[in-house]
């Protein structure tokens, strides 16, 4: 038989309970400071990175733990501590990778990544929603034994085409045309029929949020607000409430199961005449251009996509940041992949030994890439170059379709580049064979 409790001893033994969970809850100790959360438990895991037809080691391989990263060293092999039970592995030219953290034990494990080479085809937002055009699109990618495509996800004209979480997005108009109403159903469709998704999102050319937060746009220096050649305007770099922007979407990109974000117009307009919110030099503007591209690397860190900037080809040979904050060698520092804009058209004064681009294609695109390996001594498979598949508009070249466009395929395989993608901004490509 149980002893009774009297009602005192039973009002004293609930205050006690209740006392006991208020001190649970508490989030200060009995000294009134302020409790540290528990963390998950961080152990440290050892591996080998290899090459899974060669068994070479794949020196710098990105390797994510949770929101730490590491790179393989030259033999291939990290060392990393963390709390998670994944660890995500990628590198330019594999298939990224997943494993769980169980399957590592001692010895270290021998990670092997799949080869893997990008060969994509541009669509527009409005170019991938016409079925006539994304259909011919994906009859050029079957032919020519394509992988991939680059899909707008933020145009030139800053509209996104998919519903987002991003307050100034809605604010802005920027939500007015939404074209897929389940962009995630739609990346999955795509992604069972075997290609590889690269979302495209123009960063600092932004017509709607320049005209939403003015005092972020570019400015002229005769006063007002600065406008480009298609009279649209542009953010101002400095400006880090942009950066926040753009990696929003960048973010929104990778939940909705794209493979790639890559960075277009991740520069500084090409005017002189223009200001901005601290003074430009060479120096200022690569630190704003590439401390933006770090802080989306960093951010898009626990997703494991691969990160991506597209550059100027000049920025291959020039020294300087070309006027616009683009260094080759700073763009390698920041992102996984650099996609140097090789359009024949766009080499306005050649290059050495070969002043008309159009009547020399493959050395415009092949002496292009090697000259920014032998600057900065990275990886072939750290490039990925833009190709050019519209017709010349600078040299009386004509059309450039299925010959041009294999000699231009072939100056990048002949480097070793982590595969191609060709660019019109209309959308419409060759009919014919033009890659094996």
């Amino acid at each position: 038989m149980k002893p009774k409790l009297s009602l005192f001893g039973l009002i004293l033994a609930v205050a006690l309970v209740l006392a006991g969970a208020a001190a649970a809850d508490d989030p200060k100790d009995a000294a009134g400071q302020t409790k540290e959360p528990v963390a998950a438990a961080t152990k440290g895991y050892n591996g080998k990175v290899v090459d899974a037809q060669t068994k070479a080691p794949i020196a710098g391989a990105l390797v994510t733990l949770g929101d730490q990263q590491v790179r393989a060293d030259k033999d291939g092999v990290f060392h990393l501590e963390g709390a998670g039970e994944t660890l995500k592995l990628r590198f330019p030219g594999y298939a990224r990778r997943e494993i769980a953290t169980s399957e590592l034990g001692t010895p270290p494990a021998e990670i092997a990544l799949t080869p893997f080479m990008v060969k994509a085809l541009y669509l527009s937002s409005y170019g991938f929603a016409s079925k006539q055009i994304r259909e011919a699109a994906k009859e050029a990618l079957k032919l020519n034994n394509m992988n991939a495509l680059v899909i707008d996800v933020k145009g030139d004209r800053g509209f996104i085409p998919f519903k987002v979480d991003i307050p100034l997005a809605d604010e802005m108009g920027a939500q007015k045309n939404i074209l897929f109403k389940d962009i995630k159903a739609v990346v999955a469709s795509l992604k069972e029929q075997g290609l590889y998704l690269i979302a495209r999102i123009v960063v600092f050319k932004d017509d709607p949020l320049a005209a939403a937060r003015p005092q972020w746009a570019v400015k002229s220096k005769g006063g007002g607000v600065f406008r480009d050649r298609e009279r649209l305007r542009w953010i101002d770099p400095f400006h880090q409430g942009a950066w926040d922007y753009n990696i929003a979407i960048a973010k929104a990109a990778a939940e909705a199961g794209f493979d790639e974000v890559q960075f277009d117009y991740v520069r500084f307009p090409d005017n002189r005449r223009v200001g901005f919110a601290k003074p430009a030099n060479q120096d200022s503007r690569t630190e704003a251009i590439t401390g933006f591209l770090k802080a989306a690397h960093r951010a898009l860190a626990p997703y494991n996509v691969m990160v991506a900037a597209d550059i100027f080809g000049y920025v291959m040979w020039n020294l300087d940041d070309t006027g616009i904050g683009q260094k080759v060698d700073a763009s390698l520092e920041a992102v996984d992949v650099v996609c140097p804009m090789l359009y024949p058209s766009g080499y306005q004064f050649g290059i050495p030994k070969y002043k008309n681009p159009v009547q020399n294609t493959y050395e415009i695109v092949y002496l292009s890439l090697k000259r920014a390996q032998e600057r900065t001594g990275a990886n072939p498979l750290r490039f990925r170059p833009w190709l050019q598949a519209f017709r010349d508009y600078a040299f009386r070249g004509g059309d450039f379709k299925e010959e041009k466009m294999r000699i231009q395929i072939k100056a990048s395989d002949k480097f070793g580049a982590s595969g191609w993608m060709f660019w019109n901004p209309r959308n419409i490509y060759p009919t014919g064979k033009f890659a094996d």
